[in-house]
């Protein structure tokens, strides 16, 4: 493994990129920082600059944030962990993932916690500029931070950590061989059977709903997975239980489509957590820009994360068991009961379907499990509550995310 430090300029203490920065690449280091900022905002701002307009695999602004997302991480103390110091090229998409890593401390050193969020959006059409702010510039900015606070956390830290900012999820390379998960999945850089969990975070930076919705669920995050391997379930609510300033609720992956990229560990049988505020009227467009985002929450959900992952290393079975048919089908219906119930928003329609809920609850916990097609009807409840929260009634267009 190389022992490359930085990657093109030095590594100083992270500052915020002007707005207008219109060359391809300006480091961190090259403007004075606004006090009243911090990291995350930071980072945000800095990858939705000119120089990183759109951040498209394969374009110049792709290659500046992915030059300020080294810098970052060489900033935050870790060790580069790519295939040529923290890059691993990833030729479908003519991109690269950015890839770091924090040593662990003790016996279970050699497995591996995986954070991923990835750093690319759509570029620019039609003479607009798709900043990408929540999508995905919120999961990079906790990614990070979370680097600055794991490797602050010293010894307490037990497996190792890699950090990876992925390239290429946007379409047209979702779910294809040009998204960067996908190939590192492919050729990875450590052996999978090390890795205990993947953390996936994907549009993690907005309050949901609207100013009228309750705040108890506009802290709201989505956690999507954790039934999925033996014994994170417990692990998860634990650590969520003691978190401020940010909800965590469950999903079961049963009831959610495939939208990130824990995709191809999930597909590799690698154990998976992912978490998303899902997507509102910003997704995809040019309006999703850095003051939509709600930085209060965005802190308290990289402190949440950092603990998390403490946990995660510390925890004593290894490997990790996976669970191909693992379910929880309660805590599904719970979630999305408790968010029905405070929408101060929800049609009659959406309030009836809550009643069915209910009723599915009881017998749930009754000890049946849901049929296949009850399934797909509380899939298609979770999307229709994304709408509410996210559209206010209207849903996305949609393009197979």
């Amino acid at each position: 493994m190389t022992t490359q430090r930085c990657h093109e300029g030095a590594c100083g203490r992270i500052k915020l990129l002007s707005p207008r920065a219109d060359s391809v690449y300006v480091p961190f280091s090259s403007f004075e920082p606004d006090p009243g900022r911090d990291l995350l905002s930071a980072t945000v701002e800095s990858l939705c600059t000119l120089g990183c307009a759109g951040r498209a695999p394969g374009t110049p602004q792709g290659q500046a944030a992915r030059r300020l997302v080294i810098d970052g991480l060489c900033q935050a103390g870790t060790e580069p962990a790519g295939t040529d110091g923290y890059v691993q090229a990833v030729p479908g998409c003519q991109g690269a993932n950015v890839i770091a890593q924090v040593g662990g401390h003790g016996p279970r050193s050699e497995r591996i916690i995986l954070v991923g969020a990835h750093y690319d959006h759509l570029g620019q059409s039609g003479g607009q500029i798709y900043w990408g702010a929540d999508d995905n510039g919120s999961g990079v900015a906790v990614l990070l931070d979370l680097a600055r606070r794991l490797v602050g956390r010293g010894s307490e830290v037990r497996r190792g950590v890699l950090l990876c900012a992925f390239d290429g999820e946007e379409p047209p390379f979702f779910l294809g061989p040009g998204m960067g998960s996908v190939h590192f999945v492919q050729y990875p850089t450590v052996p999978l059977e090390r890795i205990d969990m993947m953390i996936c975070l994907d549009i993690i930076g907005h309050a949901l709903g609207s100013d009228e919705t309750p705040e108890e669920i506009r802290r709201s995050i989505l956690c999507v997975g954790a039934e999925r391997s033996a014994g994170t379930g417990p692990l998860l609510d634990r650590v969520a239980a003691e978190a401020r300033g940010v909800r965590v609720r469950r999903l079961d992956s049963h009831v959610v489509p495939p939208l990130s990229d824990h995709f191809a560990f999930e597909r590799a049988g690698i154990p998976f957590l992912f978490f998303t505020c899902g997507r509102n009227e910003h997704y995809h467009m040019p309006t999703d820009i850095p003051e939509k985002l709600d930085y209060g929450k965005l802190r308290a959900t990289s402190e949440f994360l950092a603990d998390l992952v403490v946990v995660l290393s510390q925890r004593p079975d290894a490997p990790v068991r996976f669970l191909p048919k693992g379910r929880e089908d309660a805590v599904t219906l719970k979630t999305l009961n408790q968010l029905i119930v405070g929408l101060p928003q929800a049609s009659v329609r959406f309030r009836e379907k809550s009643r069915w809920l209910q009723r599915l609850s009881r017998e749930v916990i009754g000890g049946r499990l849901l049929s296949r097609d009850e399934q797909v009807l509380v899939g298609g409840m979770v999307l229709e509550l994304e709408a509410n929260l996210g559209w206010g009634f209207a849903g996305p267009d949609g393009d197979g995310r």
